[in-house]
């Protein structure tokens, strides 16, 4: 048993960082999703029935065990299984927040089970910063899901940034003072928690607009790093390592989300985001709307070389997806060649117009991100953008006043002909006018973005 468990420990590993691995393209992420699952379903299973203690015990209490198992996956298949597209980034905050919650939890149990004895240098680091990061973890994590729901607005009050930093500082001392051995005992340690899961509360509160990606791609980085010092704690090292993994691909997800929304990584880390009232500018942007009718849509991009589908939130809303694959399949049918322009932190989360369109069977290879589609707009004859706002405003690129303004954008300005498909003419989730709206090779095609696909379908056909 002792030989057993840490070979299927390590082919869990090797099964973590090849999944992760094939996350990397659109092609395999399923199938990697699949073998990293099996990995962990592996370690799962050996270390239930395989694990013995220093004197050779089995694991106690395994039908408890097993039962949690049973309900947890239960409660897990059913939310999946029910889940909207448009709820996929609340889904992902709630998760992530209860491995931040596991986190916490072994350190506290960790801790109570020294009876207050003095630890080491190391174990007392994994324990306290496990804790620390994964209170962080939950409670940010259960806000962004609030926010997401819209059940909880932004929160802004003076002195907030005062009061983040130092409920951050208190929490550091006083677990660099336990991990020193200078306080002790399991209520300070239990004070230390409900500090941390404060300030997590207060470091979301404040957070709304086109942030959110950052927000929810940090906590993930944030829960990852805590299931480290879980691993290291138990000396478990298929959980060192897939705590590892989660916490350097969130990391370095947080750094691509940062470049794409021209913001760095400290200016993250201190707390100072973008909120959704931003104003600016841009939020004055004025000039003359021109409507467009499905059937004048319809000629445009039928009688076009080249069409561009920019997807966003609002195709998401609309539950389009499926629609807007069968109007490129009208085009291609008709001799046009579309494309979809896929933006960073298009929607509410990383990679969520990927997901969306993954789900309509859009092919992958259709999927073209920013940097490689933006030298192609002024040769396209079409841009359709569905449901996206922030990250096509030309005031990144022209008004330093803008809150936006730096935030790399995809150039469907430079294209002849663009074709906004909105409900209204509410700002974007940033808070902000866009410029594009205005702009004379724009055209504006009002209504939900599923009747209005519907629409231009029909009008294709007719063609």
């Amino acid at each position: 048993m002792e030989t057993i468990l840490p070979i299927l420990y390590l082919v869990a590993s090797i099964t973590f960082i090849v999944g992760l691995k094939m996350l990397g393209s659109p092609k395999t992420a399923r199938q990697g999703n699949l073998i990293a699952a099996f990995g962990m379903v592996l370690a799962i299973a050996g270390t239930i029935f395989l694990y013995r203690g220093h004197s050779g015990e089995a694991l106690h209490n395994v039908p408890f065990i097993l039962a949690a198992l049973v309900v947890g996956t239960g409660i897990g298949w059913m939310m999946a299984m029910k889940v909207k597209m448009t709820a996929m980034p609340q889904m992902v905050s709630f998760f992530n927040g209860m491995g931040g919650a596991c986190a916490a939890l072994i350190s506290l149990m960790e801790y109570k089970a020294t009876g207050g004895a003095p630890m080491g240098l190391g174990h007392g680091l994994a324990t306290i910063a496990g804790l620390l990061i994964g209170s962080i973890s939950f409670s940010g994590s259960i806000i962004a899901f609030g926010k997401l729901e819209e059940r909880i607005k932004d929160i802004r009050f003076g002195g907030q940034q005062f009061i983040n930093n130092a409920a951050l500082l208190a929490a550091l001392v006083i677990g660099g003072l336990i991990v020193a051995g200078q306080m002790s005992g399991f209520e300070i340690v239990v004070g230390l928690a409900v500090l941390s899961l404060i300030f997590g509360v207060l470091f979301v509160l404040p957070i709304g607009g086109a942030d959110m990606p950052v927000v929810i791609s940090l906590l993930n980085s944030f829960t990852g790093v805590a299931a480290a010092c879980g691993g290291f704690l138990y000396g478990n090292m298929v959980m060192l390592i897939g705590g590892i993994l989660v916490g350097s691909a969130g990391t370095l997800l947080t750094v691509v989300m940062c470049r794409a929304m021209n913001r760095s990584l400290l200016n993250v880390l201190i707390g100072n985001f973008q909120g959704s009232g931003a104003t600016g500018a841009a939020a004055g942007a004025t000039g003359t709307i021109r409507e467009v009718s499905a059937t004048d849509a319809a000629v445009l991009m039928a009688y076009a070389k080249q069409v561009v589908i920019v997807p966003g939130y609002g195709l998401a809303v609309a539950q389009a997806q499926h629609v807007c694959h069968q109007l490129e399949h009208e085009l291609e049918a008709k001799g046009v060649t579309v494309k979809y322009a896929i933006h960073p932190v298009a929607g509410r989360m990383p990679g969520h117009m990927n997901v969306l369109l993954a789900e309509a069977d859009v092919s992958y290879d259709k999927l073209v991100e920013m940097e490689e589609i933006n030298p192609e707009f002024p040769n396209t004859d079409v841009v359709l953008v569905v449901g996206a706002n922030d990250v096509v405003n030309p005031a990144a690129k022209t008004d330093p006043q803008s809150p936006i303004y730096g935030m790399p954008v995809l150039d469907v300005e430079l294209s002849r002909q663009v074709i906004v498909m909105k409900r209204s003419m509410k700002a974007g989730y940033a808070g902000i006018d866009n410029d594009l709206f205005y702009r004379p090779n724009t055209s504006m095609l009002f209504g939900d973005a599923k009747t209005s696909l519907t629409s231009l379908v029909t009008e294709v056909k007719a063609l």
